[in-house]
């Protein structure tokens, strides 16, 4: 079986992208797949939250620009294979300018995937070149939102460019649901919130995940220490979410309904 490859995406920052991804990394390494995370975030932060010094590596950048091969620049930790990044990607936009440049990222992982049950890529916040890459690049998107209004809006911009790239580039392309972060059911404006966001999963022929993402102070704290907030504080509430989370979506891979 060839990889799932899985984009975690919304153009707001701040919505928990990175967060989501070293989580689902480490909980797909803990059910014994092979996992690669791709962080396509020129601020680096899925590698400086897995313990690497992206500073002083080789990164992404230096396989788009045809320097490296992707397996020169893979970085191991204990939980996955890591192509990291750093602020030289943000150059991107204007660097990367020939004929096929939206398929940088599919090439690069072309050379790898056949190594990995599930890759996993961090985006940034933005709609740009590197986000189309990571478009072009999967299979299925996973797109975390707060409940709170502008992180919605992100969502629902979203909606353009996942039409524009499965129209020229990739029409394989599906959006596996909406991943609601720093949910409390507690709270008026998560519940009208998770409303909004089931009718923007309609339209995207989508869903919301039913596994919800409650918030905690381990989730802050465990990029500062190197580790996903599962092995951080591996019996904290997001870490049980982020295990649901695994489930349904293993759960979906299944049944045959990512690919």
């Amino acid at each position: 079986m060839s990889s799932a490859i899985i984009a975690i995406t919304n153009q707001k920052g701040g919505v928990g992208k990175t967060t989501t991804a070293a989580a689902l990394l480490s909980c797909l390494h803990k059910r014994g797949f092979r996992v690669l995370g791709v962080d396509l975030d020129p601020q680096g932060s899925l590698g400086f939250s897995m313990g690497l010094d992206i500073e002083h590596c080789h990164t992404l950048y230096d396989v788009f620009r045809g320097d490296l091969e992707p397996q020169q620049v893979l970085a191991h930790t204990d939980i996955c294979d890591l192509l990291p990044s750093n602020i030289l990607l943000s150059a991107a936009e204007l660097e990367f300018n020939k004929p096929g440049r939206e398929f940088l990222l599919k090439t690069a992982l072309s050379k790898l995937e056949e190594n990995y049950d599930f890759i996993i890529i961090d985006t940034p916040p933005a709609l740009n070149i590197l986000t189309v890459n990571a478009y072009v690049a999967s299979d299925n998107l996973i797109i975390p939102m707060a409940p709170e209004v502008l992180s919605l809006l992100g969502v629902s911009q979203i909606k353009e460019t996942v039409k524009s790239v499965r129209n020229y580039y990739n029409s394989r392309l599906k959006v596996m649901g909406i991943l609601l972060n720093r949910f409390n059911p507690r709270l008026n404006l998560s519940q009208e919130m998770l409303e909004l966001a089931e009718q923007i999963a309609q339209q995207l022929q989508s869903k919301v995940f039913v596994s919800k993402i409650h918030n905690s102070v381990a989730a802050a704290e465990a990029p500062a220490h190197g580790l996903s907030v599962v092995d951080y504080a591996p019996r904290s509430k997001p870490a049980l979410d982020f295990a649901a989370l695994c489930e349904e979506i293993t759960g979906i891979q299944g049944k045959g309904e990512m690919k």
